[in-house]
């Protein structure tokens, strides 16, 4: 008498190997998704915080043309700028001055800034919450090296910097903080262009601006 051979249970493990494959793939699939698609929200915030500062920049270089080629932080409120607002450390009355110039209030926000959301206009309850960029009060288109603007995420000696007049040297460990892309951040020159920069770049754009002192103010 023949014995018969069932398949029946090589079939059975075959799809039980199967459907433990496809759960362990489901897996992975699910814990690497977020990490591969990250990046790509950093790049995109980074790539609108250095579009929205490009667009800072030429909101200044009309302004100055329309001021003796000086910014508003050099000019008296009187003659429509706003150096009474430095000393007290107003960022907000400073942008507004550039309000004609700025096409909205929305580009003084950086997408990457989780402390801080856009305004949609520049009266009612605009605010330093509505703006993420520093003012260089050093600004100067003789020097194109100075700084204009920037991300405001500095940090000095490992201590986040505080809202207000901050000024450092040349030589102050001056560094990026990680709330904002990534220990890097963008800076707004006073030649208008806009440089990306890593803690080595940040400090060497500070080294070429041959300032003894850089004075900024932070939102």
């Amino acid at each position: 008498m023949k014995t018969r051979c069932s398949k029946r249970r090589n079939y059975g493990l075959a799809l039980v190997e199967i459907l433990v494959v496809i759960f362990v793939l489901a897996i992975l699939v699910a814990m690497l998704l977020p990490t591969s698609t990250h990046p790509t929200h950093i790049n995109s915030h980074r790539i609108a915080c250095v579009n929205n500062l490009k667009q800072i920049g030429l909101a200044y270089r009309i302004w100055e043309g329309d001021h003796g080629d000086k910014y508003p932080m050099s000019v008296s409120a009187t003659n429509g700028g706003a150096r009474e607002f430095v000393a007290a450390g107003n960022v907000t009355a400073i942008f507004q001055g550039l309000s004609n110039e700025v096409s909205t209030p929305k580009i003084l926000f950086c997408p990457a800034d989780e402390r801080r959301s856009y305004a949609t206009n520049f009266s009612a309850g605009f605010s330093a919450q509505n703006i993420s960029y520093f003012i260089g009060l050093d600004a100067d288109e003789t020097n194109p090296q100075t700084l204009l603007s920037g991300d405001d995420n500095f940090e000095i000696s490992s201590a986040p910097v505080q809202s207000g007049l901050l000024e450092f040297s040349l030589n102050s460990p001056i560094t990026w903080s990680a709330t904002r892309h990534k220990l890097n951040g963008n800076l707004l020159l006073s030649d208008g262009s806009v440089q990306q920069t890593s803690q080595n770049g940040l400090r060497e754009i500070v080294a070429s601006s041959h300032s003894a002192t850089n004075r900024i103010l932070i939102p």
